[in-house]
């Protein structure tokens, strides 16, 4: 850690991010959730982890129209490097798996309209015992900014959190030195509050990462999506207030797709990580989804609500037995995103009665709701006035509400 601090006196005061990226949440693919570290290309060359996955993927991103809704990001995740740095210290793709060289994989990408993203770790060693960063920082950067590279996810396995504070800062410094705008995606105070226990300094997050992640890894479950929603609504540290153009929290990957959420829970997901202002980050095999997980992921009026300039992150107003009340205010004077989740799973939908006070826009000429997903006109309602929604069980009503004058 003496080298890191050294290194920051020797290169000034590092004055944060300045790259100009994800002035709305970042859309793409990350291959984790599905596809973990499958190295088994001799028995399962379609879904190992290799140049192989990743550009068959960016094809059906293009093919499918994902690209064209803003899905740009094709992120490759843990267990890509070769087991040993070369011989100038300098990491390098497995040469198995990843033949044609790291650049060629990035190229590939730029040459679809499309970005590739990577993945590194603050300690010695990744999460999965590939060569970490540790002392290596600089020299990794800069290899990250020869290959084209345009997102890093950095995590933070087999490292001291508490040397945080100054290691990521520090990356996001040699990142910028490159010249080439990097987004930067860390897991810092994911292990600030995993490992240390403690509330991370969000304002200073924010001014040295793009994208952070806060909790804990998702997996392919609807407990571990309501933990992880349940969470940002407790929304300890007042996380949601530093969610802005230049930076999200990223309660990470979306599971619409794969297999173990139902069509309403996968509905649940995307409308709550819209809500939210997450990143986008698909992982679900592309190339055999079926058309009404497709479907929900090319939304566009979902996509509109999470891509809203304003870049506001939705908070949670209340909750009442099983079910929950959020809002996002929207760029638009006036407007909002208002999502109804019933959390209950006892078989039937839950009548929900509400006031437009109760959904947190108590306008005096009253509101207008219009439902996102099918874009359903629910109707016009005067301040006093209740109106009646259906939500189904594990389920979300999502909405946008104008004002009306």
């Amino acid at each position: 850690m003496h080298q890191y601090l050294c290194l920051l006196l020797l290169c000034g005061v590092v004055h944060g991010l300045n790259n100009g990226l994800a002035r709305t949440p970042p859309m793409g693919f990350l291959s984790w959730e599905r596809f973990r570290c499958n190295l088994d290309c001799k028995n399962d060359p379609e879904n190992c982890v290799s140049e192989h996955l990743y550009k068959s993927i960016a094809d059906v991103m293009v093919a499918e129209g994902y690209r064209d809704l803003g899905y740009e990001y094709v992120n490759i995740d843990d267990c890509w490097p070769a087991k040993e740095r070369d011989a100038e210290g300098r990491l390098q793709g497995d040469p198995d798996r990843f033949p044609s060289g790291m650049k060629n994989l990035s190229q590939y990408m730029h040459s679809k309209g499309l970005k590739l993203g990577i993945y590194e770790d603050f300690g010695k060693e990744t999460c999965a015992g590939y060569p970490g960063s540790e002392f290596f920082l600089r020299t990794d950067a800069n290899t990250f900014a020869d290959w084209e590279i345009d997102l890093l996810k950095f995590d933070g396995c087999n490292s001291d959190p508490k040397d945080m504070d100054v290691g990521y800062p520090l990356m996001e410094f040699f990142l910028n030195q490159t010249g080439r705008p990097i987004l930067f995606s860390c897991s810092w105070p994911a292990y600030v509050v995993g490992t240390l226990k403690q509330v991370p300094d969000y304002q200073a997050i924010k001014e040295n990462c793009n994208i952070w992640r806060n909790y804990k890894d998702i997996q392919d479950s609807w407990d571990s999506v309501l933990d992880i929603i349940n969470y940002y609504g407790k929304n300890e540290g007042n996380f949601s207030e530093v969610a802005a153009p230049g930076g999200f929290n990223d309660p990470d990957e979306l599971i619409v797709g794969d297999f173990g959420l139902s069509y309403y829970q996968q509905k649940a997901q995307f409308g709550m990580w819209a809500m939210m202002a997450s990143p986008l980050f698909i992982s679900a095999d592309l190339r055999n989804i079926k058309p009404e997980f497709k479907a929900i992921l090319q939304n566009k009026r979902v996509i509109a609500i999470n891509q809203d300039p304003l870049g506001a992150q939705a908070t949670r107003l209340y909750q009442a037995g099983a079910i929950q009340v959020w809002r996002k205010p929207l760029a638009v004077n006036g407007t909002f995103a208002v999502a109804v989740l019933n959390t209950d799973n006892q078989g039937m939908p839950t009548k929900v009665t509400l006031t437009p006070a109760q959904i947190g826009v108590p306008n005096p000429n009253g509101i207008n709701i219009t439902e996102t997903y099918d874009n359903v006109h629910v109707g016009a309602f005067k301040p006093g006035q209740s109106f009646t929604l259906s939500v189904n069980p594990t389920g979300i009503f999502l909405a946008t509400v104008v004002p009306l004058s």
